[in-house]
């Protein structure tokens, strides 16, 4: 081949200056970490952060999007509106979604992973707990030890739910697992919309709860398939498919001194103070026990 005929062939390869399709792409969002706000350090799944992501992912013309999950979940909240938007967008742009579970699509992680037509595991992957959970600390003894008297004053009786400082009113606990069954059932809708008869297992086995790894949840419906991002998207669009992976841009601060700037290029914040410290210490501990959960 001469020069021109080379640099005609790979323009028209990309899709410039030629009638040809252009080579088929695809664009990768990572949905990394706990779902959520994260404290000092940590970015967390929001919609606040990742809104503009799935805007730019589905502003481009490629075939698909892909999602690569690795979320031991967090908040309901958070879970049903980042996938909500990725399904609007979805829909709007006819832009099919494919999700791919790394370590973990638990909990959360896997509601984000019902956004996709399809989703995808490795045999080792977790997937499941597809429950509701709420996790505390009784101090009560603590400060009547060390002498600290405890002072709350609200207007309404039920103000001071679950007071960690108070000892456990059962009916607080009746008021926390209505609201925790409302949301699970919420979860259960969401997944048989998502999943329908794809779902092989009964929901008393399914909506325990209960994990499951990637094997087993092909066998019982939760996922369509075993294999890694790569491998299944060149089977679906050929050997010359193209990946463009969107990140969350990091501010100033995060990227020289792991600081996060109030309102930054990322939507994060970090409020300082000694509060915010305590309050970042805790946030830690119960992003580390979502984790500890799937062995990890």
């Amino acid at each position: 081949m001469t020069i021109p005929e080379i640099l005609t062939d790979l323009l028209a390869r990309v899709g410039i200056g030629s009638q040809r399709d252009p080579l088929p792409a695809v664009v990768v969002i990572r949905l990394h970490g706990a779902i959520g706000q994260a404290g000092f350090g940590r970015r967390g799944l929001s919609l606040a952060t990742l809104e503009p992501i799935i805007k730019r992912a589905f502003s481009k013309r490629v075939r698909a999007v892909c999602l690569l999950i690795n979320s031991p979940g967090g908040s309901p909240v958070q879970s049903a509106q980042i996938a909500g938007m990725i399904r609007q967008y979805s829909q709007d742009k006819r832009i099919p979604v494919f999700a791919f579970a790394e370590d973990v699509a638990a909990s959360g992680g896997y509601w984000l992973a019902l956004a996709a037509d399809e989703i995808y595991a490795d045999p080792m992957s977790v997937l499941g707990s597809i429950g509701v959970i709420s996790a505390s600390f009784g101090f009560q003894e603590l400060i009547a030890k060390i002498g600290i008297e405890r002072r709350v004053h609200t207007q309404g009786e039920n103000k001071s739910m679950l007071d960690p400082f108070r000892p456990e009113d059962p009916d607080d606990v009746r008021r926390l697992k209505e609201i925790q069954s409302d949301i699970h059932h919420q979860f259960k809708n969401y997944v048989k919309q998502r999943r329908g008869e794809r779902l092989v297992a009964s929901d008393e086995t399914v909506f325990t709860g209960d994990i499951w790894a990637g094997e087993r949840a092909l066998e019982i419906g939760l996922v369509d398939g075993l294999g890694d991002m790569r491998t299944i998207i060149r089977r679906k669009y050929g050997p010359d498919v193209r990946f463009f992976t969107v990140e969350r841009p990091a501010g100033w601060l995060t990227r020289n001194f792991g600081r996060f700037m109030p309102g930054g290029a990322g939507g994060d914040t970090y409020a300082a103070g000694p509060g915010a410290w305590a309050g970042d210490v805790l946030s830690a501990v119960e992003e580390r026990a979502l984790w500890s959960r799937f062995g990890l």
